[in-house]
C-alpha cells in the first residue's frame, strides 16, 4: 500500500517541489494538496492521509493552529522559511521541521525518519506488486529494475554492482541480502562475488559462465550446486 500524503502550503512552487521529491520514491504518492488549513481540515475529516507536509504561515489559520485544532493529526513534517517556530512544532510532536527551499537529501532524511516512526524501515531495495520488478537505491534514488533485464549482480565489499541490459547501478547493499530478496526468481550464486540471471547464460562449463560478453567465475564451492541447477537441453 502507497503511504498517502497532504500537501498543505499557500505557495504553489513549494508545493511543486514537494511534489517532485515525492514522485522519486516509490509506494509514496500525494493524496492532495492544499492552499490553506481550512481546507486541510475538510481534507483530513473526509481522507485518510498517512503523512501531511504542513506550512506554518498561512492566511486564515497557521499550519500550528491546524495541529492544535485536531483530535488526532497523522504524522506531520512540517515545513517553512522561519527558524523560529522549530520549538513549537516539536512540541507538538511533529516527526520533522524542514527549512525552505527543501532539498532532496533532507527530505529523504525526513522521509527516512518518519518511516523509522512508524516501524517500516526504508530498505535500498524495495519489492514492487510487479512481480519482475525491484526498486534498488541508488545515492539518494531509488531506480526501478525490471529483473529480466539484470545480468549479474557483483559483491564489492559493502556495495554491489548491479550489471543490467541498459545501465550499471552501484548499491550500499550486501550481495547476500539481494540474493535473498531475489530468490526464486530465476538467479543463481555461482561465486562469492556473483549472482547470475540464469536467463542470459549464453554458454558455461565447470569454471567459468558466460553471459554475452561477460565472462564470470565459478566458486570452487559452488561447481557442484551450478552444475546441477543449470538447464541442459
Amino acid at each position: 500500500m502507497a503511504t498517502r500524503c497532504l500537501l498543505v502550503d499557500d505557495e504553489p512552487l513549494a508545493v511543486q517541489l514537494l511534489r517532485q521529491h515525492i514522485g522519486q520514491l516509490p509506494f509514496f504518492e500525494v493524496a492532495g494538496s492544499c492552499a490553506n488549513a481550512v481546507e486541510a481540515l475538510e481534507v483530513l475529516n473526509h481522507q485518510p492521509i498517512d503523512l501531511l507536509f504542513l506550512d506554518i504561515r498561512m492566511p486564515q489559520l497557521s499550519g500550528l493552529e491546524l495541529l492544535k485544532s485536531l483530535r488526532r493529526a497523522p504524522p506531520t513534517i512540517l515545513t517553512t522559511a522561519h527558524r523560529e517556530y522549530a520549538l513549537d512544532g516539536f512540541d507538538l510532536d511533529v516527526v520533522d521541521y524542514l527549512l525552505k527551499p527543501v532539498t532532496f537529501d533532507r527530505f529523504f532524511q525526513s522521509v527516512e525518519r518518519f518511516l523509522r516512526r512508524s516501524q517500516q524501515p526504508l530498505s535500498n531495495v524495495l519489492t514492487s506488486s510487479e512481480p519482475q520488478v525491484i526498486y534498488l537505491k541508488s545515492g539518494y534514488k531509488y531506480f526501478k529494475l525490471d529483473l529480466r533485464h539484470i545480468l549479474y549482480v557483483e559483491s564489492m565489499k559493502d556495495y554491489i554492482r548491479v550489471v543490467t541490459t541498459e545501465r550499471t547501478i552501484v548499491s550500499k547493499y550486501k550481495l547476500g541480502d539481494l540474493e535473498r530478496e531475489l530468490q526464486d526468481k530465476g538467479f543463481l550464486r555461482i561465486h562469492r562475488s556473483y549472482v547470475i540471471n540464469m536467463a542470459h547464460v549464453t554458454a558455461f562449463t565447470a569454471s567459468e559462465l558466460e553471459l554475452g560478453v561477460h565472462r564470470l567465475p565459478v566458486g570452487d564451492s559452488y561447481k557442484a550446486y551450478v552444475e546441477k541447477t543449470m538447464p541442459r537441453r
